[in-house]
């Protein structure tokens, strides 16, 4: 699937790199997840059509800092970002969702060749580069519809770059990864880019608990609308037969983990089958859905130097509630 051939002319999108999982590794993960001792499921499976606008809702509800707080870093610091780029720079972004942030960094570049954006949510990928070529037309736009955490082959449009290629990872989803999974993923990246590249990555620091807990379970409810869609997704994808108002959203600070956990929590003894499979859940029982784990500037500094990056400098807010790092790769 990609973006129309007059669309691609108009606004410098190149064919789609499509390597959204499939049907079968969606439920062999969901499969094995509901199946361990503690039951979980991969966070990654969040973003479906659905999840990818509940999350965007997400990021404008009043208790969600991470996003606002972010963007106005980046405001203030995307020409010091631009300096360190330099020009004719390619920018690989991570998990780029609606895009709604990079295009502070593109704007102050000097003649930028080209962006790759990569997501897992294909139909948000696509809108996502659409809107970053509306706003810079004739930049070279090479969309991957992937799973950001395995290898996948750089697009001709970034690999051929003239200037820098440079990582992009806001919004502090290196967060959902545990240390270790942390420390592979920025290996990977490190790989990816190329000797003496930039890596700029949104990382949220730790604060209050009462902050961080309504930042992940907001009055509204729209987090928790997010978590059960979960299991819609699977219901729809998979065949399976959540009752979804047989499970609750809970968020709870691990202090000992430094981390938000989110989790689907059964309000009954109950059964859930998906296609063959058959799972017992007891009243009370969660679901473990997502971690978001809060670092010291330190400690993610060490974690970067763990990976094989140098870090360079890091930029807060005032109330120091998030932090934006530029690493280096040696």
């Amino acid at each position: 699937m990609s973006l129309s051939t007059a669309a691609g002319a108009q606004f410098g999108v190149q064919q789609l790199q499509d390597l959204e999982p499939s049907a079968e590794e969606f439920e062999a993960a969901v499969i094995a997840g509901l199946g361990s001792a503690r039951k979980t499921l991969p966070c990654k499976f969040f973003y479906d059509a659905a999840g990818s606008v509940l999350f965007d809702r997400i990021c404008k509800l009043p208790e969600y800092y991470l996003t606002r707080t972010e963007l106005r870093i980046l405001e203030d610091r995307a020409p010091d970002i631009a300096a360190l780029l330099g020009p004719q720079a390619s920018l690989i972004e991570f998990g780029a969702g609606s895009a709604s942030k990079v295009g502070l960094i593109l704007s102050q570049l000097d003649r930028p060749y080209s962006y790759v954006p990569v997501d897992i949510s294909r139909k948000h990928l696509l809108a996502g580069a659409a809107g970053v070529a509306r706003a810079f037309p004739g930049l070279r736009i090479a969309p991957v519809c992937a799973d950001y955490t395995q290898n996948f082959a750089l697009p001709v449009a970034a690999s051929g770059t003239p200037g820098a290629l440079a990582g992009f990872f806001p919004g502090s989803t290196i967060g959902n990864f545990t240390h270790a999974e942390a420390a592979v993923f920025l290996a990977r990246t490190r790989h990816i880019l190329r000797s003496g590249a930039v890596m700029i990555v949104g990382v949220d620091l730790r604060k209050d608990e009462r902050v961080l807990n309504a930042a992940y379970d907001d009055a509204a409810g729209v987090t928790a609308d997010f978590n059960l869609n979960l299991l819609r997704r699977i219901n729809r994808e998979l065949g399976g037969n959540f009752r979804v108002g047989q499970f609750e959203h809970s968020a709870r600070w691990n202090e000992t983990e430094s981390r938000v956990e989110m989790h689907l929590v059964s309000r009954a003894a109950q059964t859930v089958r998906i296609g063959e499979a058959q799972f017992q859940f007891a009243e009370g029982e969660s679901i473990h859905t997502e971690n978001s784990y809060k670092y010291s500037i330190e400690s993610f500094q060490a974690l970067a130097r763990d990976a094989g990056y140098e870090p360079v400098t890091c930029w807060t807010d005032e109330r120091a509630l998030f932090s934006v790092h530029a690493l280096r790769v040696p």
